[in-house]
């Protein structure tokens, strides 16, 4: 396949929005009595999901195949290969890539990956997709199966954010941090948006969401695999003071936070921030009541912030009252007196 042909095959893909919901397969092989349940209750809901990560799985197997058609596959010492130049991922799923080196230790590789040669360093390679499948070929002790094709950086983006976008592993927050590394390189919004198979809406709210929350925050959150964009973004706005950035950074160190899981983090961050930004209530005076010992009048004294109110109750109230409204003068001069 020519370079051009290349280009075209990973920019004629349809355009989405990230993190929706895929469309179904119109073919099913469960049984009658499964498919009138699939939607119902937790039985739906599991259902759906192992179809989305079944289409997903077969998504990347297309992709990968479409742009590996026709091309060699050769054996390569891992040690020989590097990462791409533009990371992808916040952090490795440990417990997902032990199962990954375990399968490949039982069936073999299954899949190609796919290299290009190092733009910069003679005899070795650089990762386009196939991260994972290149680090358990290395821990294996065992060659990786891999396509060389001669890639500029243009379609090694592309062809790495695609193969990327197609996998059902890949955060939003993931998604958002690879458009933001691409832009912070220089590339523009078209290229990303065919790296990324997303629209020109979707790519500014996803920089965004990146200028919005710093790196720091994002590291101490983690992927958050099952949190769209929606919550990201939400968080995102209620981190636009440096007020709330002070108090996003006290609650990523606190020992709540740091015991969650990585989408719960997300949602502890979000509350804690809704928190912060509650209006206090004003703590209301407490009246003090004075009474004489015939217990003929009340007086409630209530001290404001530059007030001082008397409420009198009871049944000497108004004639007491009145009497201190005529004697104000002689009072006031006995104050001042007392005070000098």
């Amino acid at each position: 396949m020519s370079r051009k042909n290349l280009l075209l095959s990973l920019t004629e893909r349809k355009l989405t929005a990230v993190n929706l919901p895929t469309e179904q397969s119109a073919e099913s092989t469960l049984t009658p009595a499964m498919e009138r349940n699939r939607n119902r209750g937790a039985f739906g809901a599991i259902t759906r999901s192992i179809d989305e990560l079944a289409e997903k799985a077969q998504a990347v197997k297309e992709f990968e195949a479409k742009l590996l058609e026709g091309a060699t596959v050769v054996e390569l010492d891992p040690e020989q290969i590097d990462v791409s130049f533009v990371a992808d991922r916040i952090e490795e799923d440990e417990a997902a890539f032990e199962e990954l080196v375990a399968a490949i230790r039982e069936r073999g590789q299954d899949s190609p990956v796919l290299v290009r040669p190092h733009p910069e360093r003679p005899d070795r390679y650089m990762t386009v997709f196939g991260h994972r499948r290149v680090r358990a070929a290395r821990a294996l002790g065992r060659k990786v199966r891999a396509v060389i094709k001669l890639l500029d950086d243009r379609e090694h983006v592309i062809a790495q954010g695609q193969e990327n976008s197609a996998r059902a592993d890949l955060s939003f927050i993931e998604k958002a941090m690879f458009a933001a590394r691409l832009e912070a390189r220089g590339y523009e919004r078209e290229v990303i948006m065919s790296a990324l198979s997303v629209d020109k809406t979707v790519v500014s709210k996803m920089i965004s969401v990146t200028k919005d929350i710093p790196d720091d925050i994002v590291s101490a959150i983690g992927p958050a695999r099952n949190s769209g964009r929606d919550k990201w973004y939400k968080v995102a706005i209620k981190l636009r003071s440096d007020e709330a950035l002070e108090k996003a950074r006290g609650l990523i160190g606190s020992l709540d936070f740091l015991s969650l899981d990585s989408d719960a983090r997300l949602e502890f961050l979000d509350t804690g921030l809704d928190k912060a930004s509650a209006p206090k209530r004003k703590e209301t005076a407490k009246a003090l009541v004075w009474r004489p010992s015939d217990g003929k009048v009340a007086v409630a004294t209530k001290a404001g912030r530059a007030s001082y109110t008397l409420e009198l109750t009871d049944k000497e109230a108004k004639p007491f009252g009145t009497w201190l409204a005529g004697n104000l003068e002689s009072l006031y001069e006995a104050f001042r007196k007392a005070n000098s």
